[in-house]
């Protein structure tokens, strides 16, 4: 049989706004937006917080005062000592791993309520002193005398102490082939020939799908799966706020390649914003569901996990979004709708390459020919990432709340979000609206 040998449900969800990070630490730190989101959704529950049997939340970069940070915003939310909050980590995907984790523990007979899901606070990504800078310090503490530690200053490294080893494009660069994630990116576009006017035009219409979506109510606080965030001062945060109303080609095609300067075409523009953010999912078995009278929202059917080459890491949802549509005998088109998380344009549109590609399918994906074309009107239909801004831990939770919201608003049925995931992974979900 195709899919769980128990069903899934989904009850509900909810998200924070995507904060656009700004060059300095934002307001929230990550537990600050997990608590938030999570507290706004469990108080429209008909079980209380203590009714868990656990919470899972996938963090990709927690602060060093938010270790396992999983129990701390179940503490914070009000679960109680008792109920057991955990942390997993999958790069992209750690939002998608909670969910997933959360699955396995309502078929193995542990749990019938689960609350999973990601954060991410990438403006707070620390900077860091190089080695030379640890060294130095090391030496001071060792100094004694005041003469000593006078000594010691004067071998002060001004250019390791003024040189910082920045977090973020630390944790951006594959340990294995040495690589940021854009150069990955570069690779895919490389390999399929897509041109810097496709990712830009691809990225365009990101922006104008959010807008469109936000204008029409789909993607504002309290429509169904974004809750607003409020600061220490009454500060209210109620939209997306990386979206660019006034993205165009002309405006795109002034910004310059930032991963390969002299040969490459991935730009700030046509790749997905640093930001912050936090998305939660309530996951329910049958007895759940009957026991606390729940309504879900759809089900979770299927999920899927694959390995790939970390150089070209941006076709993951290839890998494993396939696998899933081979099991329920399922064509490209026989999905209603698709999230595919846009880390950058090119590595969206080479997954459509790849599919198109025979020889690829063939070597690859062990397939007798090509897969076929995906409808880009079925795709990311109220934009994605390259928009909205990719808080890693957060994405794979979002993408996998924002179809069933999808699904139901377009009364359809059934629906795949997948994520490429840094270090050459993919992961895929098959869902289904109630």
């Amino acid at each position: 049989m195709a899919g769980y040998a128990r069903p899934i449900y989904v009850i509900d969800g909810a998200r924070t706004p995507f904060l656009k990070a700004k060059n300095r630490p934002g307001v929230f730190s990550a537990a600050d937006l997990a608590t938030q989101a999570g507290k706004t959704l469990l108080a429209r529950q008909k079980f209380a917080p203590a009714d868990l049997d656990e919470v899972i939340l996938g963090c990709a970069a927690p602060s060093v005062d938010e270790v396992n940070i999983g129990r701390v915003a179940a503490l914070r939310m009000g679960c109680g000592q008792k109920v057991p909050g955990w942390t997993v980590m999958r790069n992209c995907a750690s939002g998608m791993q909670a969910l997933d984790s959360g699955i396995n523990g309502i078929l193995a007979g542990r749990s019938n309520l689960v609350l999973a899901g990601g954060v991410d606070a990438l403006s707070r990504a620390p900077l860091l002193y190089n080695d030379k800078m640890v060294n130095w310090f090391a030496d001071f503490a060792q100094k004694r005398s005041p003469g000593e530690k006078a000594s010691q200053f004067a071998k002060l490294p001004f250019g390791a102490l003024l040189n910082p080893v920045i977090g973020i494009m630390k944790g951006l660069t594959d340990p294995m082939v040495g690589l940021l994630m854009g150069q990955t990116a570069e690779n895919l576009a490389h390999r399929f020939g897509i041109s810097r006017e496709q990712m830009d035009a691809f990225s365009v219409r990101s922006h104008k799908r959010v807008c469109d979506a936000q204008d029409a109510g789909h993607l504002k606080s309290g429509g169904g799966e974004l809750e607003a965030l409020y600061d220490a001062k009454g500060g209210a945060y109620t939209l997306d706020d990386g979206v660019r109303r006034d993205s165009s080609m002309e405006n795109l095609a002034k910004l310059k390649p930032f991963f390969d300067r002299k040969y490459g075409n991935v730009t700030p523009g046509n790749s997905s914003q640093i930001t912050d953010g936090a998305a939660w999912l309530i996951l329910a078995s049958e007895e759940g569901v009957k026991r606390f009278d729940l309504k879900p929202i759809g089900q979770i059917l299927d999920s899927q996990w694959a390995g790939l080459d970390p150089a070209q890491m941006g076709l993951g949802p290839v890998h494993a979004a396939t696998p899933i549509l081979q099991r329920h005998n399922l064509k490209l088109d026989g999905v209603d709708y698709w999230e595919i998380n846009e880390a950058f344009a090119a590595q969206v549109l080479g997954c459509l390459a790849a599919w198109k590609d025979e020889k690829y399918c063939k070597e690859q994906l062990d397939l007798p020919g090509a897969m076929g074309e995906l409808d880009q009107e079925k795709l990311n239909v109220d934009g994605g990432a390259v928009a909205l801004g990719h808080p890693v831990g957060a994405s794979g939770a979002r993408i996998v709340l924002h179809m069933l919201r999808t699904l139901k608003r377009k009364n359809a049925k059934r629906g795949m979000a997948s994520i490429c995931i840094g270090g050459g992974l993919g992961g895929a979900m098959l869902v289904e609206a109630a």
